[in-house]
């Protein structure tokens, strides 16, 4: 290995001679200890490597939470290929896209995917291997087959090359390939481990999906220090409240409706909540005082991207209600005008950060990737200021970067706005984010009909249920006769949003 780095092979390797015997994983009610869990990674470290598997070869990976998921990034981590979460979420053409994108060489899959595979399979010419987790089929290779090969030995590798690609909503029709390197993981591991003063103690239940950053980013971060992660497939909120009380989970993460989900399992009687120290993520004000008027635990407010791992800052809310946080221990952070120069406290501007959390740029996009990184910061494209204590408060977006946020999904509006406009019966479409109590921002299509055209709400949702991701639907559908024009004849998304910006269909 190189001498100065440490990847996160190392990271499962520390923690398997630190905690051998103690419990790294749980799921189903079954253990795995931290020494079985590295056993099973040098397994498929050896089995990568009798297929020719080499640093910069990319693995996709198409599953619900399920304890594979660790040994196949430290497996993936040994020998410097890239692992590629894929989000179950997303259409089968999406998901070919960014198969066709990263060009994997391995499939992986659990069951419940394997009606898609030849499918979303076929548009890669590149792939040797289709991998099932679970009961062994005659058509595919057996996970737990793999698992029965002889040692592998990781290769030198410095702690900047990249381990995993999570894609990014897509802005321009097509979702991007975030580069993310062992280094940033581990940068803001250390961070999070600082300011949660997370132990070996510690269990978290993986309610976030592990293809989201902040959901691998906890996940890896609890391996870390030796605690156990009790593994999830799917949320939901009673049988989770009951995991919580059974397993004494002391974190978890939480996007709405997550927590308000629990709370309300926790009012019947269902479960208590008690062990529950720690809360992270992004929530209405209300959720949160309703969770900390428990007397059990706090809630951790934040603010970032997958490009910045995540956890670009962070504070407890009742530190400074309706912030987005402090920056982190290891991120520089500033508010800029739109020529880039630094603007006077307290006033709104694009966030741009640097530091070891920033990713290494978008997979094959050399041109948007120096775009971000110029004048040496990263550009998030968000609009924020800083207060006289240096907390961070979000204001919105920059319209090139206009993003919706419906229960921590990232959804632009141009690209739901582009499969609305396939049905004939549209004429012109804005979409909005507006206010939704259950998921803290839903998506609005603003409509104006083709002449003598007959669409009616659910018709319009279904046809974008069927084309993208179904969280990418609208929630909310209103028809009007014109849309407000700027100047030059473009949609005004700003005037769009005072007229029509509130839930109902109005």
């Amino acid at each position: 290995m190189d001498l100065h780095s440490f990847t996160i092979c190392d990271l499962f390797k520390r923690s398997a001679r630190l905690y051998k015997a103690k419990t790294a994983l749980r799921f189903h009610g079954k253990g795995i200890t931290f020494g079985e869990l590295f056993d099973q990674i040098k397994a498929l470290t050896g089995w990568f490597t009798s297929k020719s598997l080499s640093k910069g070869d990319r693995i996709a990976v198409l599953t619900k939470n399920r304890p594979e998921f660790f040994p196949l990034i430290g497996a993936a981590a040994a020998l410097g290929t890239i692992m590629v979460p894929i989000n179950f979420r997303l259409s089968t053409d999406e998901m070919k896209y960014i198969l066709s994108d990263i060009e994997p060489v391995v499939l992986f899959f659990e069951p419940d995917f394997e009606q898609i595979i030849p499918e979303v399979s076929s548009v890669c010419r590149s792939l040797r291997e289709l991998v099932l987790f679970g009961p062994s089929k005659k058509s595919y290779t057996s996970f737990n087959a793999l698992l029965k090969n002889r040692p592998g030995e990781p290769v030198e590798l410095r702690d900047d090359s990249p381990v995993v690609i999570i894609h990014t909503a897509a802005t321009q029709g097509h979702p991007r390939g975030s580069l993310i390197s062992h280094r940033n993981l581990i940068s803001c591991m250390s961070q999070v481990v600082h300011l949660g003063g997370l132990t070996h103690r510690d269990i978290y239940l993986n309610i976030l999906p592990l293809f989201h950053i902040v959901g691998l980013m906890t996940a890896l971060t609890i391996v870390h220090v030796g605690g156990t992660n009790v593994v999830v497939s799917k949320f939901d909120p009673n049988a989770s409240g009951k995991l919580i009380d059974q397993e004494k989970v002391t974190l978890i993460g939480d996007f709405p409706p997550i927590l308000s989900q629990l709370l309300d399992e926790q009012t019947k009687g269902e479960c208590t909540l008690s062990s529950l120290k720690n809360v992270v993520g992004v929530e209405l004000p209300d959720t949160v005082k309703r969770f900390e008027n428990l007397g059990y635990g706090q809630f951790w407010m934040g603010y970032g991207q997958t490009e910045t791992m995540g956890f670009t800052c962070s504070c407890l809310s009742r530190e400074r209600p309706l912030a987005a946080g402090k920056q982190g221990s290891l991120v520089d952070l500033k508010i800029v005008d739109e020529f880039d120069r630094e603007v006077e406290l307290g006033k709104p501007g694009e966030i741009v950060v640097r530091g070891p959390l920033v990713f290494q740029g978008y997979w094959r996009q050399e041109e948007l990737s120096q775009h971000t990184f110029r004048e040496g910061w990263h550009h998030t494209g968000d609009i924020g200021r800083l207060d006289e204590d240096g907390y961070l408060f979000f204001v919105g977006r920059k319209a090139e970067k206009e993003l919706i946020k419906p229960g921590g999904e990232n959804v632009y509006p141009v690209e739901v706005e582009k499969v609305i406009l396939g049905h004939p019966g549209v004429h012109e479409v804005s979409v909005i984010g507006v206010p939704d109590p259950k998921f803290g921002e839903g998506i609005k299509a603003v409509c104006v009909l083709e002449p003598n055209a007959k669409v009616t709400e659910e018709e319009l949702i279904d046809f974008v249920a069927s084309r993208i991701a179904r969280y990418k639907k609208p929630r909310y559908v209103s028809f009007v006769d014109t849309l407000p024009k700027r100047e030059d004849g473009l949609i005004d998304r700003e005037k769009v949003k005072k007229m029509y910006g509130s839930g109902v269909n109005t």
